[in-house]
């Protein structure tokens, strides 16, 4: 049995937790730091990273109690190294080299969005290549085709704001607090999906890509307006970005009729509408529909260990020498799109 351990920390939560290579997880620990970012609205790179130096050790200790194992038990560490707020991601990388080093053990240094890329395999082992994925999360807003370990062709990305820092923005620009997505999510619930005229951009445009730009800036208009409730802005909001979802998916389901799935990551794939819908365009498309569980779409350890079991199974390991990096495409030969500059 092969057992990987794997470090998340490339944002605001710190996570470590121990997978085996036919997917059981063994332990995971994680630590938020909402408390920390709440008084600000948003996460700050330098308190996150002190965050992550404080918790990484005792999480790694945690949980390898709650296995039973030892680190000399583990056959491979692997930690996030990018992409992502770079003080994090160099608290994880090196915590990772340091353990790797000292067990004589491998490092797989993991793209934190293949592990978001790969998780949906963690949640369904019957998941097989190639699936069509829609990863939304706060940094990114892509459609990738997913044809195998390492192995991605970029679809469609974002022009200018990814779905869930409109979602953020939302959030802040109608008093919800933080963390934003939930905040809106709950207000939709109370709020009429159709009370407040928003634009959809990019819907129905040749132009493969997404943007959320334009959205965000109708939405403080209309906050700013004061003639529409919160839960109506919050609700007309997330249909408007539903709508913006489903439309450029939905432009690649019918370009690509080999895909074995529509699959779902990322931290805004914890939404539940954004899931219903999707559910259904799978359904539209006589495809079957991957979501992983909540806790799996938001940043975790559990999706970097199973990630770097993937690819470990593949022989693909790194060196010591390997460095974080603050931007990571996981096509890199992909064409840039208008606007998107290194973010896509």
């Amino acid at each position: 049995m092969t057992i990987i351990l794997g470090l998340e920390s490339s944002c605001d939560e710190t996570a470590a937790a121990l997978v085996t290579h036919d997917g059981r997880i063994l332990a995971h620990r994680l630590a938020t730091q909402e408390a920390e970012h709440r008084p600000y609205g948003g996460v700050v790179p330098e308190l996150a990273a002190r965050a992550h130096v404080e918790v990484l050790t005792p999480l790694v200790e945690g949980a390898l109690a709650d296995a039973g194992l030892k680190l000399a038990d583990v056959d491979a560490i692997a930690a996030t190294a990018g992409p992502g707020l770079i003080g994090g991601v160099m608290v994880g990388l090196v915590t990772g080299k340091a353990l790797a080093h000292a067990a004589g053990k491998p490092l797989i240094a993991v793209n934190h969005l293949e592990g978001h890329a790969l998780s949906p395999r963690l949640a369904d082992r019957t998941l097989q290549f190639p699936y069509m994925l829609l990863l939304v999360s706060g940094g990114h807003c892509q459609l990738l085709l997913v044809r195998g370990v390492g192995d991605y062709a970029r679809l469609a990305t974002t022009i200018d704001d990814a779905a869930g820092e409109a979602f953020d923005k939302t959030a802040k620009l109608l008093g919800l607090g933080y963390p934003g997505g939930p905040a809106v999510e709950a207000a939709a619930t109370r709020g009429n999906p159709h009370g407040v005229p928003l634009p959809r951009p990019l819907v129905g445009t040749a132009e493969p890509h997404f943007s959320f730009a334009g959205l965000k800036s109708a939405v403080m208009r209309a906050a700013q307006a004061g003639t529409h409730s919160v839960d109506d802005i919050a609700a007309s909001f997330q249909q408007a970005a539903i709508d913006c979802l489903m439309d450029r998916t939905a432009r690649q389901l019918r370009a690509h009729r080999d895909v074995t799935a529509l699959v779902v990551a990322g931290g805004v794939a914890a939404n539940q509408a954004i899931r219903g819908a999707l559910a259904g365009l799978a359904a539209a498309y006589d495809l079957p529909f991957v979501a992983p569980p909540l806790w799996l779409c938001t940043d975790n350890g559990a999706m970097i260990a199973w990630a770097g079991a993937e690819r470990f199974a593949l022989g693909l390991t790194d060196g010591l020498d390997f460095a974080a990096r603050p931007r990571w495409p996981l096509d890199p030969d992909a064409q840039a799109a208008r606007g998107a500059g290194v973010k896509a």
